[in-house]
């Protein structure tokens, strides 16, 4: 059997940063990547709309038990707002329902405008979205052309910028948390201005700690050799390293692997209550590995998520 054969083989572990193309799915591009490293089990950190380019944080092996702590994680884009423009799905592939004119803009509306959306807001979502209303999405309500009412939902963004107007066309960078439709935001902007629009265009260039800038173009992923594609994978705690660390004495990480809770000295226990990675060894006298997260609560320290043990003897070693 050929070395590429038994590579195939091997659990694969850890989380790899593509660079997705617009026009894919988040779930086919996650398929080619599954592919291209050889790997059984696979998921990604949450959708990218298909319309939308840039940073998808995929996983595989041990790192899809953390997947869903990412999912909270704040994001970042760079989004081309069409002014003048209104569509029903409010980017550019919907039908137009009004053309306004553009008013003269200059820096201090915009400002001004803009920073009428910085905090925590309520925003509609677009009736185009996978947001689910009495267990139906609600694009199988505007596919059958019902008009239904929707409530605001709280969303927060940080940030907005301007990076560049030509035009009718409007660059923003935006900073915001979880749950926020940058195609909402298009919309609200054009209307405060008074002219309607559209969303252009959209890149996601952060989520959570992560950076667009690490990320691999998904052409090259599919190229790229086993071995090669493999060694792009950071390992399965980068997804948690916002959280505190903990390291493990030898019976304690034995104790948490068998799923029994600890008492901590007072000068070792996390600074706050809250969710903390641990690390330790697996079998007395091994190396110190990443066991998974766990959950203090200022007095016990109990399991949250471990990984199991093939996946504690297969993953790659932390940097």
């Amino acid at each position: 059997m050929s070395a590429q054969g038994r590579s195939r083989r091997e659990p694969v572990h850890g989380v790899l940063l593509l660079d997705k193309p617009r026009g894919c799915t988040s779930q086919q591009a996650l398929q080619q990547a599954r592919r291209a490293l050889g790997a059984a089990k696979a998921g990604h950190t949450g959708t990218l709309d298909p319309l939308a380019d840039g940073l998808l944080p995929l996983c595989f092996g041990a790192a899809t038990k953390f997947a869903q702590m990412h999912l909270d994680a704040d994001k970042a884009y760079r989004a081309q707002v069409h002014l003048g423009i209104s569509t029903s799905t409010c980017d550019a592939e919907g039908e137009v329902t009004q053309r306004r004119p553009v008013p003269t803009l200059h820096a201090e509306l915009l400002r001004e405008v803009l920073g009428g959306f910085i905090g925590v807001l309520g925003q509609v979502p677009p009736m185009h979205s996978a947001l689910k209303r009495d267990g139906r999405p609600l694009y199988e309500y505007a596919r059958a052309g019902q008009d239904i009412e929707l409530a605001p939902r709280q969303v927060r963004i940080d940030a907005i910028d301007v990076v560049d107007l030509r035009d009718d066309l409007l660059l923003i960078d935006v900073r915001c948390g979880k749950g926020t439709y940058i195609r909402s935001l298009a919309r609200d902007i054009g209307d405060a201005l008074g002219c309607g629009a559209h969303l252009a265009g959209l890149r996601r260039t952060r989520s959570g700690g992560f950076e667009l800038s690490q990320a691999r173009p998904l052409e090259q992923v599919g190229q790229a050799g086993v071995e090669q594609a493999r060694g792009w994978l950071l390992p399965p705690d980068s997804l948690v390293r916002e959280l505190p660390q903990l390291r493990l004495e030898d019976h304690e990480a034995a104790a948490m692997l068998h799923g029994r809770a600890l008492e901590l000295p007072a000068a070792r226990a996390p600074g706050h209550a809250g969710a903390v990675r641990i690390y330790g060894a697996p079998l007395a006298g091994a190396a110190p590995l990443f066991l998974g997260v766990a959950r203090w609560d200022g007095h016990e320290l109990s399991v949250q998520r471990l990984l199991s043990s093939e996946e504690l003897l297969t993953q790659p070693q932390t940097p």
